[in-house]
């Protein structure tokens, strides 16, 4: 009698077992797509069993295992952070592209070439004042153009600044829902893991590497202590430290809560491209531009200073004007000169073309680093298309190796409907395999009750 009440309640505790197992195979179903979430799996444990001893054996259910694999959400974290710096680099410099397009039929390049080409003119009539218009024309259109695209590198600079503020604060609000979960973190003595909270933190950890680089320790009792820049604290147990983003356009710096610069630490995701490009990509190119307006300027003023104007005068005012400490580019402009200003005549020609052709070979002169005005432009432009294109083909390899660490971890902690489809059938068939085996139980036990009572009378 004493063997059939053990199997009864080791049939009634298995019943319990496989609905404990079926609920957390729909638990897995229901977050298949839940961001963070890791595949849990039952585990069973059988109990001793010696009937002599009072042991009747059976199955209990063990704590379920977590499949989370902390080697496979770093490598996630780490191709999501190299991915998001090469997709921020890309988004900075496409704006950029258009102001340098080197196949555009207007814009700095071509506008030179006209320049130019007005100069050659006015060497065929040097007297003529149509002629000596174009000139003045052509030189407010290039200086026009100068400032365009000086006024295009100052406003990404300052669409950058805005971003890295924002990326700042988003990194920030992050660290607190960090440290805000590590507050609620649940300590199970059994070293159980609760899937919906370890799923939020893994998932705001993930968003973080998107937007910087970092370091998580896991602590004993499952909190994570986050290092920004694998350095300085940004999340310690319940508490997070904000970080914050000083300077203007073209320098901008990251300090930590205690004041410390730590913009060296941030080397991956959004914020170190934001930095990279406010600080160093976007003054250089406004640095070549500068060159390149301020040599133009002082060239063309400094032949037209060795002529003569129409009246046999020499000039009293230069064509181009700047300001060097503000930046050529963004203040280069015209003077109001009138077209017999203009000294097409060399001293002692009076109405000739003598100066009116220095200025057109201008244009084949190798006066800035060993290249032409045309050449250097085009090396900005080059540089700029470089580093896009580079840009671009980083985004393109970053994704793929972004895209194997998301597959080696959804082999390894993903969950697949297929095989919890399987694992339902399974338990589902033992589940009523029990019931019936009750069943059986419950019958014989009947019967031996009967009997029992027909016995006793």
């Amino acid at each position: 009698m004493g063997n059939l009440i053990a199997s009864l309640l080791n049939s009634a505790q298995a019943l319990q077992v496989y609905q404990q197992a079926m609920s957390l195979t729909e638990n897995n179903v229901v977050n298949a797509n839940t961001p963070g979430y890791a595949k849990q799996v039952m585990s069973f444990e059988a109990q001793p069993f010696d009937i002599s001893v009072g042991l009747p054996g059976g199955v209990v259910a063990g704590l379920p295992q977590d499949t989370r694999d902390a080697y496979a959400e770093e490598e996630v974290r780490s191709e999501q952070s190299a991915y998001n710096y090469s997709q921020q680099k890309v988004s900075d410099l496409t704006p950029v592209q258009s102001t340098f397009d080197l196949s555009s039929s207007s814009g700095i390049g071509p506008d030179m070439t006209n320049l130019f080409n007005s100069f050659s003119a006015l060497s065929v009539n040097p007297n003529d004042a149509v002629t000596r218009q174009g000139v003045l024309t052509a030189a407010s259109t290039v200086a026009q153009d100068f400032n365009d695209a000086a006024n295009g590198l100052l406003t990404q600079s300052a669409n950058l600044a805005q971003q890295t503020t924002s990326v700042v604060g988003s990194i920030n609000q992050l660290a607190g829902q960090i440290a805000q979960i590590n507050s609620e973190y649940p300590v199970d003595p059994g070293g159980g893991v609760d899937a919906g909270v370890d799923a939020q933190l893994n998932s705001s950890l993930e968003q973080l590497s998107q937007l910087t680089n970092f370091t998580a320790v896991q602590q004993p009792d499952g909190q994570v202590t986050v290092y920004i820049g694998g350095q300085t604290p940004l999340v310690v147990g319940s508490q997070a430290f904000d970080i914050q983003s000083l300077g203007s356009p073209p320098q901008t710096a990251i300090q930590s809560s205690t004041g410390t610069d730590i913009t060296s630490q941030i080397t991956g995701g959004q914020l170190s491209a934001l930095i990279d490009d406010q600080n160093n990509i976007m003054p250089s190119y406004l640095s070549s531009l500068n060159t390149l307006a301020q040599n133009l300027s002082d060239q063309v003023n400094s032949t037209l200073d060795q002529g003569i104007d129409e009246n046999g005068a020499a000039p009293a005012t230069d064509l181009f004007t700047y300001n060097a400490t503000t930046g050529a580019a963004i203040t280069m402009g015209v003077n109001p000169l009138t077209t017999d200003q203009l000294a097409a005549a060399v001293p002692g020609s009076p109405g000739g073309n003598g100066n009116a052709l220095a200025l057109a070979n201008l244009a084949n002169a190798t006066v800035i680093q060993g290249y032409t005005f045309e050449q250097f432009y085009g090396t900005i432009g080059g540089k700029v298309g470089s580093d896009l294109s580079s840009a671009q083909n980083d985004a393109t390899t970053q994704q793929s190796l972004l895209n194997q660490a998301q597959t080696l971890r959804q082999q390894v902690s993903g969950v697949s409907l297929d095989e919890e489809a399987e694992n339902l059938m399974e338990y589902q068939r033992s589940y009523e395999a029990v019931s019936k085996m009750i069943g059986v139980l419950n019958s014989v036990t009947d019967t031996l009750m009967n009997m029992v009572g027909i016995v006793t009378t």
